[in-house]
């Protein structure tokens, strides 16, 4: 876990070109994996990200007793979650995988009684667990915390009833909704989240025989009975997240860059903003063209606030507070989400952003503001990947630290970063230097890009390990859980 980026800053200039393919959704794939649990037999998805949150559910799986196969070279993904007989989550994976929470809904559902640790994953402030257990208790469950750990059983089974989320919340909706596919009655959910992965699990859970009434609005309504039949395979929608980064790398970056396989209605918010500041786009049914920055004059202070689908995402929020820095203007962000996401600002203050905390959930970012080299520390997949946006704008050369996280998210970056010209060396964290070299030249982006299409893009490895993720070997062999399990 301590590969690190060595980046090559291009200071400002708008060198990158080309074409980068979105993967599919982190977001929209792990509650899939989970639903496996509700079905007889074995479920299949194609455009499965090779990513390392993907390979840690499917441990999660596999030590519940199911069996995931996953084809590297197609990126479909079989889970046989009829084999599942252990509700025990591993503790040490459940705290490195907020996800994991999901499984709660579905193994109670299924087998009476689940047990699981409070759930980990990001730094990114603090993630309420009481929604699940007050549903649980609806639903006519008990609830006992001991040692650390939530144990929760239903003897006679789980009941349908009404559920109000008194926040809105993307895995609390999508815990419920599995729960509910099992339990008896009808089940409620009021104030659930909108977002397009939401859409996507509730839309394969109906294409297989679930009763689901009042998808894409804020209630749900779902009438329990038996396992599902899978008859439908799913296709992992685009992630969203992922073409908003490269979106927003593209407007600081290039005249000419295109994001392709993307969805751009579930990007508006972006979109309009973007406009708003004078990126010139061309929008497609799959396909958002950057074409460059017109400058305007007069752009007034900018008002950012961070809600939920189908507003501005909070995934979104770092990659766009570096956009900011590089705007004659100044900006609020206002973090609604979660509390103590901006603390990734104090890293762009050393790089020369001039931006004032306000407090815990607001900053003020006075731009423009060109940023030099520093080595950096990500502290969540987010703001991991904004700090690389910000040394690729950057002059001089950067390292960020915390890969791992990253590659929690998205699929072997550095190569498609390379293929647009961004000069970008993965190394084990003992081998790195940072080299006071002067901006990236074009020369220099011109034999990045040619090295990267000569090496493809294919993974080195067949299996879903670490090692295929881009880690040293000498890690991958002192640090890689087993997966016996799971199965090329």
């Amino acid at each position: 876990m301590n590969d690190q980026f060595l980046i090559q800053g291009l200071a400002g200039k708008r060198l990158l070109r080309g074409t980068v393919p979105i993967r599919g959704s982190k977001n929209a794939i792990l509650p899939i994996m989970a639903s496996s649990v509700l079905f007889k037999k074995a479920i299949t998805a194609s455009n499965v990200p090779h990513i390392e949150d993907v390979l840690r559910m499917s441990e999660l799986l596999n030590l519940l007793g199911a069996t995931p196969i996953y084809s590297e070279e197609k990126h479909t993904l079989t889970i046989h979650g009829e084999k599942i007989k252990n509700p025990t989550l591993d503790t040490e994976i459940a705290k490195r995988l907020r996800a994991s929470i999901i499984l709660s809904g579905p193994l109670l559902a299924r087998f009476k009684k689940v047990s699981f640790p409070y759930p980990g994953g990001c730094v990114i402030g603090k993630r309420p667990i009481d929604l699940f257990i007050e549903g649980f208790k609806k639903m006519g469950a008990q609830v006992l915390e001991k040692n650390e750990r939530f144990l929760i059983r239903a003897p006679k089974g789980l009941k349908g009833a009404k559920i109000f989320f008194k926040v809105q919340s993307v895995t609390a909706t999508e815990t419920f909704l599995m729960a509910a596919v099992l339990a008896q009655g009808k089940t409620i959910l009021k104030n659930v989240a909108l977002e397009p992965e939401v859409t996507s699990l509730a839309l394969f859970l109906k294409a297989n025989g679930a009763h689901i009434e009042g998808i894409g609005t804020t209630t749900l309504e779902i009438v329990g009975g038996k396992l599902l039949t899978p008859t439908v395979s799913h296709k992992t929608i685009p992630d969203r997240l992922e073409a908003g980064s490269f979106l927003i790398l593209a407007a600081l970056t290039s005249n000419d860059l295109k994001i392709t396989n993307c969805n751009p209605e579930h990007l508006e918010s972006l979109i309009e903003v973007l406009n708003e500041l004078g990126v010139k786009l061309k929008v497609g049914k799959d396909y958002i063209h950057v074409l460059g920055i017109e400058k305007k004059k007069h752009l007034g202070q900018i008002n950012i606030k961070t809600h939920e689908y189908p507003g501005f995402p909070t995934d979104l929020q770092a990659p766009l507070v570096v956009f900011l820095t590089q705007l004659e203007a100044e900006s609020v962000v206002f973090e609604t989400i979660f509390e103590g996401r901006l603390s990734y600002t104090e890293d762009l203050k050393t790089m020369g952003a001039n931006i004032i905390i306000w407090d815990s959930q607001r900053v003020l970012v006075k731009g423009k503001t060109p940023l030099k080299d520093k080595e950096l520390h990500g502290p969540d997949i987010r703001a991991g990947l904004a700090f690389i946006i910000a040394a690729i704008i950057a002059k001089g050369s950067s390292v960020v630290n915390n890969v791992y996280y990253i590659d929690r998210g998205y699929e072997r970056i550095e190569d498609r970063l390379k293929a647009i010209g961004v000069r970008i060396t993965r190394r084990a964290r003992a081998d790195v230097e940072v080299v006071k070299d002067p901006a990236a030249s074009r020369q220099g982006i011109e034999s990045a890009r040619g090295l990267a299409q000569s090496q493809g893009r294919a993974l080195r490895h067949s299996t879903f390990a670490p090692s295929s993720l881009g880690r040293s070997r000498s890690e991958d062999a002192s640090t890689s859980p087993s997966l016996d399990g799971v199965k090329k």
